[in-house]
């Protein structure tokens, strides 16, 4: 009897071992991830994944290498995130863009054709200016910057990032609230092209974000003018918001993380909740603090509602600083832009 006992205690020993053996091997992960950035190093979008992917690597235990695909506005990096083997191995950040590419038939890739894992970050854009041609000009604040745009109109040359992106149809909204022309110049692979050119004097300014832009500004090759957020930015607390000067501007990019439709679930059990955890890693926040980034995070499931609302709003909010014609406009998008019965 104890050497029966005995034996089926070895025998249950054995098929736990291997039991465990089975769930190592088959663990996830079990190598490197690859983490795509639509859009140039060096960027806000950049720092930014940057940035959460040294906290996620914490908790999953592996290296997370961030590729830059970039190009044709943030299309090829986005598209590359949705054809990556669904496998967890690779992720990517998807930004405000996404939302603009079907509604100017730059990419049949909608938020549809992702799982999301998080929203990590959104972004005010600024308006930040050449600080030689801003002392030639007499130009300190919002007020002195658009009269003298609107003494020269057309002629003011802003950058962004690419056309039809988040920053580009920031200019918009700085036109419409100024009732001012400027020429918005669009730089293809991000926002990191544009701040160089706008420090060197190649354009007028820019009206991309304030992290985007604070190296120059503490450089002194860029002053920021103001804000376009409820509150001061936290680098520059000294310069007044656009609505504290008589503008009333509010916009702001998103940045998330995501993953391939078809990944498995507990795949995307494990990445959601990685992410949370990493989103409350203190280097994380004190590093997106320095770069005066705000952490504005969103679970999976309320991430993807956030992006469904997205694909309505961006696409309306392109028409109405004409990037867009109203007949391009998504049809759950047109509701947005219809004017109420009296």
């Amino acid at each position: 009897m104890k050497k029966t006992l005995a034996l089926v205690l070895a025998l249950c020993m054995v098929f736990a071992l291997c039991a465990t053996s089975a769930f190592a091997d088959n663990a996830y992960p079990t190598k490197g991830i690859i983490a795509i950035n639509p859009w140039s190093a060096g960027g806000g979008t950049d720092n930014c994944l940057r940035a959460f992917c040294t906290a996620l690597e914490k908790q999953l235990g592996v290296t997370i290498t961030v590729d830059n695909q970039t190009g044709a506005s943030g299309v090829i990096g986005h598209e590359a995130i949705a054809d990556a083997d669904p496998d967890g191995y690779t992720i990517g950040m998807i930004t405000w863009e996404l939302a603009s590419y079907l509604p100017q038939d730059m990419s049949d890739y909608t938020y549809e054709d992702y799982i999301p894992l998080c929203r990590v970050n959104t972004d005010a854009a600024a308006i930040t200016v050449n600080a030689a041609w801003a002392e030639a000009n007499k130009i300190t604040d919002v007020e002195s910057y658009v009269k003298y745009c609107a003494a020269h109109p057309g002629e003011v040359m802003m950058g962004g990032s690419s056309s039809g992106s988040v920053w580009h149809v920031a200019g918009g909204y700085l036109m419409n609230a100024a009732d001012i022309e400027i020429k918005m110049i669009a730089y293809a692979d991000g926002a990191a092209d544009a701040v160089k050119a706008a420090a060197q004097g190649e354009i007028q300014g820019v009206t991309v974000s304030v992290a985007e832009a604070r190296s120059f500004i503490e450089s002194g090759d860029l002053v920021l003018l103001g804000v376009m957020d409820s509150e001061r930015s936290t680098l520059f607390p000294d310069v007044p918001t656009c609505k504290e000067q008589g503008y009333d501007l509010e916009y702001a990019t998103q940045r998330g993380m995501a993953v391939p439709l078809d990944t498995p679930e507990d795949i995307v059990k494990t990445l959601r909740d990685a992410c949370a955890e990493a989103i409350k890693d203190e280097e994380f926040i004190a590093t997106m603090e320095s770069l005066g980034q705000k952490i504005s995070f969103m679970d999976g499931e309320e991430y993807g509602e956030y992006l469904a609302q997205a694909a309505i709003d961006v696409p309306a909010a392109m028409v109405t600083v004409g990037l867009i014609d109203e007949e391009d406009l998504p049809e759950a998008a047109v509701e947005a832009t219809a004017t109420p019965a009296a």
